[in-house]
């Protein structure tokens, strides 16, 4: 007797395979069995006319945090997500001295938009080595799986203390330790290190990453930790800059380490070719026998804008930063006197301190306002630059009207990356390029500004179903992409696949009538902290170690995910040859 019988549905195996009418047998947390015979069990989940699938594989979340405090990792999970990777960007708070506390918290603030008062409440700080780090989160239940990588900030600043944040030079020395407590995270259980080379990346009070300038020694010194490990990867983002030097350090990293190594890429708005070129450079290194990849993802990065929010378009007016702080409804009854509206419309925003607000005044074109049912491939034609011409009105003073309606709930979304002609076509081709893996949904990060970590269930609605300006994908591609592919990229080998013997973490998708919602703003985190929440209508089941964690969308209750210490194998290794 099987613990469950999943019978009647149509298996997207994870492998590329077409889809066959299969029924799946699960016991003790394992796929037992996959074909025609109908067995007893003690539960039983009829799938006719849904897809079964593997359980999505998130390679690119920030958890680091949440996982302390919560045992719920949403919003991933709500998306059909069972496993996520987390430590990304060279953000954690691992390995940490107890002076180092704020300078961490400070960081992942101005990083990933955590706000302080919610890591300060939230975080229990009951490690300090990035071993005790993964012995704090081992005693806990969590609905699914997730790995740590060990971060390049922390590390640099455990090892370096103050020459470290500031960005100095790392002695001999200094890499050989960073070196030593790199593999001794990956023997514990990392699944590997990530680091940050962007200037997009700055403490909570505007100071560069501690990472940013780190010369080629250092990294590759770091490198050849994880390669003394015996496993593991390593995870890098960066602004390449227009020269080789960049990728030089990228090369030397794999080419001495033998490690794997994956790099975020995404369209940029000025040179909206850019990407190609790093395509190309980084397919050159695959063909000398250098493993790089690059993470990329099918929407824009997009920015949301909205009065509950880190950022509007009126953050840098003097006469909005004085009521910013009031609860949403005082801050609507300002915002809807004419008085106040007349003096925010006619006044110069502060633009010189602020490159990103200074940006965001300069590209109207790149934002649209967020329907309900959103579209992540919106028609410039419909920009707020667009219909405010339309109307004959300043964009601002469109968004301003956008913004109150709603009672304050409304939101712009901005396309910050991976929209610069307008289209999702250039994404469709990143996507497609063999040396590239689905990335760069940030779970659990942005927590006022950003939510894609649902673009596991975009790439169902948008890229299967219902693209209208452009070539969709197959629902095979998506589902391998999804699944073996980014199980594969970071060592997951035992998951991300629908056969015998693999980890029992599936998903029963409604497809044709599933639905993304819009974003919404709760309240949950410590302190009562602000994020973004948003929930989708399709996941007729999400399985992990064969427990159902969602029904319909409902949170059961069961807590069968852990940590994953480190990459695992195939239960065949032969069959991922």
């Amino acid at each position: 007797m099987y613990d469950l019988l999943i019978k009647n549905g149509l298996v997207v195996d994870g492998t590329g395979a077409n889809p066959v009418e299969a029924n799946i047998g699960i016991q003790d947390g394992v796929i037992v069995y996959v074909g025609d015979i109908d067995s007893a069990a003690k539960n039983t989940i009829d799938a006719k006319g849904l897809i079964v699938t593997p359980g999505f594989v998130d390679i690119h979340t920030h958890y680091d945090g949440q996982v302390t405090w919560c045992r719920e990792l949403t919003p991933s999970s709500n998306h059909g997500v069972t496993t996520a990777v987390m430590g990304n960007c060279g953000v954690g708070f691992a390995p940490c001295r107890p002076n180092d506390k704020e300078r961490l918290i400070s960081l992942m603030e101005g990083v990933e938009d955590i706000p302080h008062p919610v890591l300060a409440e939230g975080l229990p700080w009951d490690w300090e080595t990035f071993p005790e780090y993964l012995d704090s989160l081992s005693e806990h239940q969590y609905d699914i799986d997730f790995a740590a990588q060990i971060p390049h900030g922390p590390l640099r600043v455990y090892i370096m203390g103050d020459r470290g944040a500031n960005r100095e030079t790392a002695t001999a020395s200094d890499i050989e330790k960073m070196a030593e407590l790199t593999t001794e995270a990956i023997e514990a259980g990392a699944l590997g290190f990530s680091t940050s080379r962007t200037l997009n990346h700055q403490t909570s009070e505007g100071q560069p990453t501690p990472t940013l300038t780190a010369e080629i020694d250092e990294m590759v010194g770091i490198a050849n930790g994880v390669g003394a490990a015996g496993s593991g990867v390593m995870q890098v983002v960066t602004d390449f800059k227009g020269s080789d030097s960049e990728f030089e350090i990228l090369r030397q990293m794999v080419k001495q380490s033998g490690r794997p190594l994956s790099v975020s890429v995404a369209q940029h708005h000025r040179v909206t070719d850019g990407w190609r070129k790093i395509l190309e450079t980084i397919e050159d290194a695959n063909n000398e026998g250098i493993e790089l990849k690059a993470q990329v993802c099918g929407r824009p990065v997009g920015v949301l804008f909205g009065l509950e929010l880190t950022n509007n378009p009126f953050s840098a007016h003097a006469h909005y930063q004085a009521i910013e702080s009031l609860p949403l409804e005082e801050k609507l009854i300002k915002l809807r006197d004419p008085s106040i509206r007349k003096q925010l419309l006619e006044e110069e925003p502060q633009l010189e301190t602020n490159p990103f607000m200074r940006q965001v005044h300069s590209r109207y074109h790149d934002m649209y306002v967020l329907a309900d049912e959103p579209d992540y491939e919106p028609s410039p034609m419909n920009s707020i630059a667009a219909l405010a011409e339309k109307q004959g009105v300043h964009p601002l003073e469109f968004c301003l009207e956008i913004l109150t309606q709603d009672d304050g709930k409304n939101m712009i979304y901005y396309t910050f990356l991976n929209y610069g002609e307008g289209s999702l076509e250039p994404a469709k081709e990143m996507m497609e390029h063999p040396n590239t893996i689905l990335g760069l949904g940030d779970g659990g990060a942005h927590c006022g500004s950003i939510c894609d970590g649902s673009f596991t269930t975009h790439m169902l609605t948008h890229w299967v179903r219902d693209r209208s300006r452009g070539e969709k994908l197959s629902l095979p591609w998506v589902i391998k992409a999804h699944c073996q592919d980014t199980a594969h990229a970071v060592g997951l080998n035992d998951r991300g696949i629908i056969a015998t013997g693999y980890k029992a973490d599936i998903n029963v998708i409604d497809l044709k009538n599933m639905k993304l919602h819009k974003p919404e703003v709760h309240y949950d985190l410590p302190a009562g902290g602000r994020r973004l929440m948003q929930y989708a209508d399709g996941y007729v089941a999400t399985i992990v170690s064969g427990e159902i964690i969602y029904r319909n969308g409902e949170a059961t209750g069961a807590r069968p995910g852990r940590l994953v210490r480190g990459s695992q194998l195939a239960p065949n290794e032969e069959s991922l040859q």
